[in-house]
């Protein structure tokens, strides 16, 4: 393997990681009672613009034609707004095991679509790989046992859903404009899409909010949200997005339940088993064999576009 793809590798690693890291701290601050989920969406798109923006001050300046940024305002749809949003508000309605069971169809959406829309083609190694990665993922949800219900878990699971589709939208259409510009051009104009979209429709949810009932350790959560579950992790997706095929990317949403059950098992509210192992297992070996699957011939040949 490459340098090339390699940091498109760990790039992908990071940030689901983060996000993975960012399921318990995000309950954390819901359980609060003090920031409503939809507010948590104006703060992560919000704080994730002002701070792509300020970034880009210290960069050379970029030109975007005004069609790109029509572009870019579709991506910020799709890749930011509608996945952000429709995630946290159907983790709200729904069980955090039953949210987390409807994330591992992502890959499998990118993989179709992929087909569909870029001709790459589904190898028994790529199906063979999903299949195994979300097997493994399926053991270790299932194996938290998290039986918190939701209000709406119908409802909830079909808005987790959505969620899923518009990301998996977002990577197979968009997979060769992201080559076009540096990665925080493109993610401050995605970012100010989103919050000029999501804040004028719930201003009167960030105007009722209580601002001075809401203690340090909350904002502490915000925060990790903001930077590194949204900043951060987008940074990296942008970079791995670039370097790797539209199903691989999707690969790696299977790393978030292990880095949830690592998380659990550091902090004393999990125990390690021998059928968590052999998920984790499964896990890296579907990553492995979509890895050595068969691509496009325009795929082998990436643009190397440092970041």
């Amino acid at each position: 393997m490459d340098r090339y793809k390699l940091k498109g590798h760990l790039a992908m690693l990071g940030a689901n990681v983060m996000w993975g890291m960012m399921s318990p701290i995000a309950k954390m601050v819901f359980a609060s009672g003090l920031i409503a989920p939809i507010v948590m969406v104006d703060f992560r798109v919000g704080g994730a613009a002002i701070l792509f923006w300020i970034t880009s001050l210290f960069l050379p300046y970029e030109h975007v034609p005004g069609k790109d940024i029509l572009r870019l305002f579709g991506a910020g749809m799709l890749g930011v707004l509608l996945n952000q949003g429709c995630f946290i508000l159907g983790v709200s309605l729904t069980s955090p095991g039953e949210a987390s069971l409807v994330t591992t169809t992502m890959p499998m959406w990118v993989m179709l679509l992929a087909w569909i829309i870029l001709r790459e083609p589904i190898t028994l190694k790529k199906a063979g790989g999903i299949v195994l990665g979300a097997a493994g993922a399926i053991i270790l949800i299932l194996g938290n046992g998290n039986n918190i219900a939701g209000d709406n878990p119908a409802l909830g699971d079909l808005i987790v859903l959505c969620a899923q589709l518009s990301y998996a939208l977002y990577l197979t259409l968009y997979r060769n404009f992201i080559k076009k510009y540096s990665l925080v051009t493109l993610m401050k104009w995605m970012f100010l899409s989103a919050s000029v979209v999501a804040i004028p429709g719930t201003l009167r949810w960030l105007t009722s909010m209580d601002w001075s009932a809401v203690t340090s350790e909350v904002w502490s959560g915000v925060g990790y949200v903001v930077v590194c579950g949204t900043f951060l992790a987008y940074i990296c997706i942008m970079i791995g997005q670039k370097r790797l095929r539209p199903t691989l990317v999707g690969m790696y949403n299977y790393v978030q339940p292990i880095v949830a059950t690592i998380a659990g098992i550091a902090l004393g509210l999990d125990q390690f088993t021998l059928l968590k192992g052999l998920a984790i297992l499964l896990i890296f070996s579907g990553v492995w064999l979509v890895t050595i699957s068969k691509a496009k011939p325009s795929d082998n040949e990436v643009p190397k576009v440092e970041s």
